[in-house]
């Protein structure tokens, strides 16, 4: 998908003056992302007849890797969030609490969300966006309490996000451009966020994409009649929130133009990047020509004359022979040359693997992750809790990309929650506490949490309930009804044997 033809049409229907060179970038993190740059990875070689061939350069693909820790650092199944009101807490999360109901387990979100923190790091940015479907508007477009309708979430990457808007840093206005299917044909969903005397439009358009004769892709827009059921042209709500959220890596910025865009966090390691490409390569190149050569005299060979008279020779291990009638007789003195000689390359492991490394500690440097996040040594990897113990920088950097996160996910549910009560009618207070738990087992792991608290428990520090329900995953109900249940055991053997004696 071309964004720029977006930008185009935006500038052209609604008279703006987007730029669409930062995109650029963008571009080169995805390509960097998906392990495959054209001017990296795609070398040229000569072949022995003289042409230029292409060799494809082997990659760790160390980007994805890296935009993958993230995400799994930052939101994964341990996140959890606190809500002040029980009934808004309800509707978001279920009454359980392991939090495996209510609305953000039907949208999915804490999947699509760990998606979407793997996609702003590499694409610098990353942005929730919320519809709502099958509402009820007027004439006039002004969105009506409708408790048939059903909130929908979009997680889109800076490679869909135009914005309009930017105040003090924060986007007010934007659009976002998604690809999607549409009767098993590719279409482009365009939907603008627009705020005028403090009431917010939202237009959706829809584009379905052909091929020209070139093959470039070409977007037409549809009709009104040929857009998905349950969508309208356009909406419009009052005193509500902004119907989308953005985040970015915690980084200032330090490329031209993109405001309201962040950066990827590879931005400033893509020579290190590469660096860990070129010496992977190196390994994989010394082990691929490692192989034992023998290197035979002319006269060992079998000949052979084509049909264009040209004359070929086979060595004896081509034509799989282990026996030979006979050997030419040595001429001279006896320093004559062998009729064959074997060569037995040297792999270079030591060095080849000191050089992956080396590569490797500045990757993980320059994208914040510290400087031996990824350490092997004889065949085993360094863990998160091994490394943290004795390096902070991780744990600053994580805490620091909790910030823009934790705003962005209070501002969606915000917009959620606005949505549910004015207009599905849910029973929900959007003025309510919400606050981020996060999962810190980077800084300690859930066995040495999980032994601290066994620990803390025997020395009656804290009660055994505590322990209980840390270790098997029960609730306070449940952890309370173990703890009944050993007391009465312990008692019982106690009397037991009180009696035997």
């Amino acid at each position: 998908m071309n964004v720029a033809d977006f930008i185009d049409y935006l500038n052209k229907t609604k008279h703006l003056h987007l730029d669409a060179d930062y995109y650029g970038n963008i571009e080169v993190w995805r390509q960097w992302w998906k392990g495959d740059v054209p001017d990296i990875h795609d070398q040229k070689e000569d072949a022995p007849d003289g042409s230029v061939i292409s060799r494809r350069l082997a990659s760790l693909r160390m980007p994805k890797h890296v935009c993958e820790d993230w995400a799994n650092l930052l939101l994964n199944d341990k996140t959890t969030l606190q809500i002040g009101d029980a009934s808004t807490s309800a509707y978001l999360l279920g009454s359980d609490e392991q939090q495996t109901g209510g609305l953000l387990r039907q949208l999915h979100f804490w999947e699509n969300a760990n998606r979407l923190v793997e996609q702003a790091y590499w694409s610098g940015t990353g942005a929730f966006v919320m519809s709502v479907e099958n509402l009820t508007v007027d004439a006039s477009g002004n969105a009506l309490p409708s408790p048939q309708g059903s909130i929908r979430l979009d997680y889109d990457p800076a490679c869909c996000i135009l914005p309009i808007s930017v105040e003090r840093g924060v986007v007010t206005e934007a659009a976002f451009v998604s690809e999607c299917m549409m009767g098993g044909k590719p279409a482009v969903y365009l939907q603008t966020h627009t705020v005028r005397n403090g009431s917010r439009t939202i237009t959706n358009e829809w584009f379905e994409v052909t091929d020209d004769i070139s093959g470039t892709p070409k977007f037409s827009k549809l009709t009104e009649d040929k857009t998905l059921p349950g969508t309208v042209k356009s909406i419009t709500v009052t005193g509500a929130p902004a119907w989308f959220s953005l985040f970015s890596p915690a980084a200032v910025k330090n490329l031209d133009g993109g405001m309201g865009l962040g950066m990827s966090i590879f931005s400033e390691a893509l020579d290190a990047a590469q660096m860990v490409d070129y010496a992977f390569d190196n390994y994989r190149q010394d082990i691929r020509l490692g192989g034992k050569k023998i290197f035979y005299d002319r006269s060992l060979c079998r000949k052979w004359v084509d049909k264009e008279g040209t004359e070929h020779a086979v060595p004896p291990d081509a034509v799989h022979r282990q026996i030979f009638y006979e050997l030419p007789a040595p001429e001279g003195s006896i320093d004559q040359p062998a009729a064959w000689r074997e060569y037995n390359p040297d792999l270079r492991t030591a060095s080849n693997h000191q050089a992956v490394q080396d590569a490797l500690d500045m990757m993980s440097f320059k994208c914040k992750l510290g400087c031996h996040r990824y350490k092997f040594d004889q065949g085993t990897v360094t863990t998160a809790t091994e490394y943290t113990g004795s390096r902070q920088d991780l744990v600053q950097n994580a805490n620091k990309n909790q910030i823009p996160i934790e705003t962005a996910l209070i501002g969606i549910l915000r917009a959620i929650l606005w949505a549910a009560k004015n207009l599905l009618g849910a029973p929900v207070d959007p003025e309510t506490s919400i606050s981020v738990n996060w999962d810190d087992s980077y800084i300690v792991s859930e066995a040495e949490r999980t032994s601290q608290l066994r620990e803390d428990a025997l020395a009656g520090l804290v009660p055994r309930c505590r322990y209980l329900s840390a270790r098997y995953s029960l609730s306070e109900e449940e952890a309370h009804q173990w703890t009944e249940e050993a007391k009465a055991d312990s008692q019982s053997e106690e009397q037991i044997t009180f009696g035997g004696a």
